[in-house]
């Protein structure tokens, strides 16, 4: 049996987006330049959310809700250079949005399992040493037992 599957795009340009000293072009939906030479590794540079309050921040949830029992598996499309340039973080939140856990995608996928507690989650993109890419998307796909 096939689990679901979600595309993940990089929809607004302003909002959580490290924008300083960035050059950011929107070439197609599945197609974003982005540019800055002077980023230090380590910084988050886009984060998508399962919960916002729409109120306050004026972003919709870009995430899906998942659960604590299923295993997913998760991966970056974009073109980077180096290649290894940019990581995936996926934080955990409980219903007090306290961080409960994290963990880091290196090389582009990977698989997860969020922890029973999680009420919520994001997804960062992360530098790695890039100085530009091109993104198209996050790929996120339930695993089931026969995968």
């Amino acid at each position: 049996m096939a689990g679901q599957s979600w595309k993940i795009y990089w929809n607004e340009y302003g909002k959580d987006v490290y924008s300083y000293g960035t050059e950011l072009v929107f070439l197609a939906k599945d197609d974003i330049s982005f540019k800055n030479q002077l980023m230090p590794p380590g910084t988050v540079i886009k984060r998508w959310y399962s919960k916002t309050n729409y109120q306050m921040a004026r972003i919709e949830p870009a995430l899906p809700m998942i659960d604590g029992e299923g295993r997913y598996h998760i991966r970056l499309d974009a073109s980077a250079e180096p290649s290894d340039g940019l990581l995936l973080r996926l934080v955990f939140y409980d219903r007090y949005d306290t961080e409960a856990e994290s963990q880091i995608i290196r090389g582009g996928e990977g698989e997860f399992q969020c922890p029973l507690k999680t009420f919520s989650y994001e997804v960062q993109l992360i530098n790695g040493g890039a100085k530009e890419f091109h993104f198209h998307s996050i790929v996120m796909a339930e695993i089931t037992d026969g995968e």
